[in-house]
């Protein structure tokens, strides 16, 4: 399945129905009055977030969505049907944004199962029965129905994870989330192996969270340069950062700098969240000159320093031993959000043993 975190859609709820002109027709009746009922409501246009997508490759291929109109009134006071609602399916994390020059976030969806009516279907019209008056005995007026809102919207979708990997390209990334996670990203020895975003769950004594890995970020990422820092947006919901440098490069300390300054340019607080930094690819270099590399690191500002090797896996199980506090408490499931069920209620009650008395 290809990835695709942003999309240009046309919506356009439904138009109401018009409204009847009609008159009582029966034999044995005088003057049969007015009897046109009013035309339905236009469907709406219904964002949900479900769990189980995590891309928005469908909305490539059908870009405009428009809800059905409502069904015209008819005689003997009938109603018209109301349209059926459009209910658009989108992944947990995306956002609606206004295609605007200020990029308005106009909703934002992070708990499965959310729902928001987005645009709004137009009101049926009167029939000529509701326009009886004292005075105007046979109305021949009628409303034609009150037209649809339409709107041009990009989704954007930031991937919700607990942990984002950051690095420079060939850091060892992918490396390292295919060591801790049930990831199977590709694994290369050229820049940007990582061309986008991968998850993986990572199981570790007894708690399991979700880490992301983005394609690999160089000097100047954030005017464009490389991939540039358009998947950053999939960390910015991460809790805590892990930041991966590459112990064998020419000089590791100007790594670590070039990533801090691209995270503090790209802004939405990336730059403020907690971060630990992991000096990988401890097994191709010496314990002596490992110590060497980091005590440089510390000595320019790094803190939360840990000496791995994400192809072996030493010294990864004492780095997850640190994410976890990080985390914080766990996370309730996706079955939880349910706004109908009481917090304090959610835990069955054990059933009482059966007894014939």
């Amino acid at each position: 399945m290809h990835f695709l975190d942003q999309a240009k859609i046309y919506l356009r709820s439904g138009a109401g129905g018009p409204g009847a002109v009609s008159f009582r027709r029966e034999k044995y009746v005088e003057y049969g009055g007015p009897d046109g009922g009013n035309g339905g409501k236009g469907g709406d246009i219904v964002f949900e977030a479900v769990a189980g997508l995590n891309t928005l490759i469908d909305f490539r291929y059908t870009q405009h969505f428009k809800a059905q109109r409502g069904a015209p009134g008819m005689g003997k006071n009938r109603y018209g049907a109301g349209g059926e609602d459009l209910v658009i399916q989108v992944p947990i994390g995306t956002q609606v944004i206004a295609d605007d020059e200020e990029g308005t976030i106009l909703a934002d969806f992070t708990v499965p199962g959310e729902r928001v009516v987005f645009l709004r279907g137009g009101d049926g019209g009167r029939g000529n029965m509701s326009y009886k008056t004292s005075t105007n005995r046979a109305p021949r007026q009628h409303g034609t129905g009150w037209p649809g809102e339409e709107m041009w919207v990009w989704l954007r979708l930031k991937l919700l994870a607990d942990v984002g990997l950051v690095g420079l390209p060939n850091a060892g990334k992918s490396t390292f989330i295919n060591q801790v996670s049930n990831a199977k990203a590709k694994v290369g020895d050229y820049p940007f192996t990582t061309t986008k975003p991968q998850l993986g769950v990572v199981s570790h004594k007894g708690r399991e969270f979700v880490l992301a890995d983005i394609p690999g970020l160089i000097e100047g990422a954030a005017e464009g340069a490389g991939i540039g820092d358009r998947f950053l947006g999939h960390i910015e919901r991460c809790r805590v950062l892990l930041h991966l440098v590459d112990a064998t490069q020419d000089d590791p300390v100007q790594a670590w700098h070039i990533v801090q300054d691209e995270l503090a340019a790209y802004g939405a607080g990336l730059d403020e969240k907690p971060q630990l930094l992991a000096l990988n690819k401890g097994d191709l270099l010496g314990p002596e000159l490992m110590e060497d590399i980091a005590a440089q690191l510390r000595e320019a500002g790094a803190e939360d320093l840990f000496i791995i090797s994400g192809g072996t896996g030493a010294g990864v199980s004492d780095l997850l031993d640190r994410v976890i506090p990080e985390l914080g408490p766990e996370q309730r499931s996706a079955s939880h959000y349910r706004m109908d069920v009481d917090p304090e209620e959610d835990t069955p009650e054990e059933a009482e043993p059966w007894s014939p008395l």
